[in-house]
């Protein structure tokens, strides 16, 4: 920390100028930082409204440098014991109509579900620990801009073919790809562990991996900016899902090969797990001046 301090005359001088007070020039804390960031990079914003590349960049790049000291954590707090899991807790460090910051601290094996984040775009920087992230996006809100062909000379004119991250899949255009059932067909984005330090992982209302679930390896602490947040009023619910594999239910008119249904999935709509418990605990960490 740096800290200008004024000069003084010797013993016995005068100065010509009155000393000023001495003040400690004190940097701002990283979750200071933090909240001045989000309320730039969000303020422009709203429900499915993503900030600019720019922006995300800048509170992404702040994210990655930040670590447990920042907001007061270390792993061997109570709340990340193997003896409170599946109990998760949640720090709240602030919440507006604009954007929200809280802190999952989980136990190791504690799980939070499949769920999504409609409307949003979320930060998530793992603070430390190791996790097992897994994410999807509905597979008919993403790669409306892929070219139209044909698989062969056979395959209706009507048909073409989609090819995110190379799994070639026959579908019909405009297709909703549901079930009576409500459940849909979605793409698998992130199916992978995680070890802290890395990067922060990001999400869009329609790409990222929107719906996702959270497994912890280890003990871990994950830092959350959600813009906006959840507001049921508002129709922003968090809603939980179960998954299917994708050759459980086949679809007319939908071919794919078989080594390449790993990459989709069938998911259905659930009311929250019963054994999903997440308490709200203070935040004790450095504080936000909040302006």
């Amino acid at each position: 920390m740096r800290i200008e301090q004024s000069g003084g005359g010797g013993r016995g001088t005068v100065s010509e100028v009155p000393r000023k007070s001495k003040r400690k020039q004190k940097k701002s804390s990283s979750v200071q930082r933090l909240y001045d960031t989000c309320k730039e990079v969000f303020a422009d914003c709203g429900p499915g409204v993503v900030p600019s590349p720019e922006k995300v960049q800048k509170l992404a790049a702040l994210l990655d440098g930040m670590t447990p000291a920042d907001v007061g954590l270390r792993p061997n707090m109570p709340f990340f014991s193997s003896e409170r899991a599946p109990t998760i807790s949640y720090l709240h460090l602030h919440e507006c109509d604009k954007f929200s910051i809280g802190i999952f601290c989980l136990p190791p094996t504690s799980v939070i579900p499949l769920h999504n984040h409609p409307q949003m775009t979320v930060f998530s920087k793992l603070l430390f620990g190791t996790m097992h992230i897994k994410a999807y996006d509905w597979l008919d809100m993403v790669d409306k801009d892929t070219d139209t062909t044909s698989v062969n000379a056979a395959a209706p004119k009507s048909m073409f073919l989609l090819k995110p991250m190379a799994l070639p899949l026959l579908i019909l255009p405009g297709s909703y790809l549901g079930r009576s059932d409500g459940s849909r067909v979605a793409k698998l984005k992130v199916d992978s562990d995680f070890t802290a330090p890395c990067r922060t992982s990001i999400l869009y209302p329609a790409d990222g991996g929107n719906m996702h679930c959270f497994t912890a390896k280890t003990a871990c602490a994950v830092l959350d900016v959600l813009g906006p947040p959840y507001c049921d009023p508002d129709g922003r619910h968090c809603q939980y899902y179960s998954e299917f594999p994708f050759s459980e239910f086949p679809v007319e008119g939908v071919l794919m090969a078989e080594e390449n249904m790993d990459g989709y999935a069938w998911l259905k709509e659930i009311e929250k797990p019963e054994d999903l418990t997440v308490v709200g605990l203070p935040y004790n960490g450095p504080k936000i001046a909040k302006k």
